[in-house]
C-alpha cells in the first residue's frame, strides 16, 4: 500500500496497534467494574498535566502521563471514602483536573492556541518519546494482565470473594488504577483527551454484547479495537480528515453495525422458535 511508504504512517500504525490492544483489553475490564467512565476523567486529568508542562518547560507529553498516573491513584483513595457511591470519586477529579487544566492554559496564550493536537490527536505526528512511551506501557499493561489474570477475574465479578480467596484488594486496585492512567495517558496521542474513551469504551462495549465468555470478551475487543485503528488511519489518509476523530468515528460505526446484527439475530432465532416449538415430552 501506497501510504505505507512513509515513514510517519509506519509509524502510526505501530503506534495505532498497540494502543488498540492494551486500550481494548483495559476497556473490558473497566466496563465489568463498572467504571467506563473513569478513562474520560483521567484523560482530563491529564490535561492538565501537559498543560502545566509546557508552562513549566516540562515535556507536555511526559508531564501528561504522570499526571494521569497520579489523578489514578487520587481516584483509588477519594474511593475508599465514598464506597457506596463509587462514582463521586470520578467526579471529583474530573473537577479538579479540568479546572486546573482551563486555569494552566489561560496562562500560556501560545498553548492555548496550539492545544488542538492534545485534544482531538495527533497519531500520525507521533514522535520518538511517545511511541517508546506507548511501547513500554503496552508491554507492561499486557505482563500486568497475563501474570495476575486470576485474581484480577475475581476482583472485577466480586470483590467479596476476592478476599476470602486472599486476593490483595487493596493493592491489586490501586495497580490496576495506576495501569489505567498510563493507558490514558499514552492514549492521548492517538485519538486526544476528547475521543479517549471511544478507544477504550467501544470495542469492549461490543465485545461484551457478543462474547460467550471473559476470554472471548478480551479477544473480540482487541480484534474490534485494532480493526477501527488501522480503518480510520486508512480513511483519514484517503480522504484527508483528522485521524483521532475518524478512529472514533468507525469505533462507533462499528458498535453500531454489531449491536443492530446481534439483535436482529436474536429476533430471528426467537422467531424460529416459535415457529418450530419443541415439545416438552419428547
Amino acid at each position: 500500500m501506497e501510504m505505507l511508504h512513509y515513514d510517519f504512517m509506519q509509524r502510526a500504525f505501530f503506534a495505532g496497534g498497540l494502543i488498540a490492544v492494551i486500550a481494548s483489553c483495559l476497556g473490558v475490564y473497566l466496563m465489568l467494574r463498572r467504571q467506563a467512565l473513569m478513562a474520560d476523567m483521567l484523560s482530563h486529568v491529564s490535561l492538565a498535566g501537559v498543560a502545566a508542562g509546557a508552562l513549566l518547560g516540562f515535556n507536555p507529553t511526559l508531564a501528561g502521563f504522570l499526571t494521569a498516573v497520579l489523578g489514578a491513584m487520587a481516584v483509588e483513595f477519594v474511593r475508599r471514602s465514598y464506597r457506596a457511591y463509587s462514582e463521586v470519586s470520578i467526579a471529583i477529579i474530573m473537577i479538579g483536573g479540568l479546572s486546573l487544566a482551563v486555569v494552566l492554559m489561560s496562562l500560556n496564550q501560545h498553548l492555548t492556541r496550539s492545544f488542538s493536537s492534545y485534544l482531538f490527536g495527533t497519531v500520525v505526528a507521533v514522535n520518538k518519546t511517545e511511541l517508546l512511551l506507548l511501547a513500554f506501557v503496552t508491554f507492561t499493561g499486557c505482563l500486568f494482565f497475563f501474570l495476575f489474570r486470576r485474581p484480577l477475574y475475581l476482583l472485577t465479578f466480586d470483590e467479596e470473594t476476592a478476599r476470602t480467596q486472599r486476593v490483595p484488594v487493596t493493592r491489586l486496585n490501586f495497580a490496576f488504577s495506576v495501569l489505567t492512567g498510563m493507558v490514558v495517558a499514552a492514549a492521548m496521542p492517538i485519538v486526544g483527551v476528547l475521543l479517549v474513551s471511544s478507544l477504550i469504551v467501544l470495542p469492549a462495549a461490543l465485545a461484551n454484547r457478543l462474547s460467550p465468555s471473559f476470554a472471548w470478551a478480551i479477544g473480540l475487543a482487541i480484534a474490534f479495537g485494532i480493526t477501527g485503528v488501522f480503518a480510520g488511519l486508512t480513511a483519514s489518509y484517503h480522504f484527508s480528515t483528522p485521524p483521532g476523530g475518524t478512529i472514533a468515528l468507525i469505533l462507533l460505526l462499528i458498535w453500531l453495525l454489531g449491536t443492530t446484527l446481534h439483535r436482529g439475530w436474536k429476533k430471528l432465532g426467537s422467531l424460529r422458535a416459535k415457529r418450530n416449538p419443541v415439545s416438552l415430552n419428547a
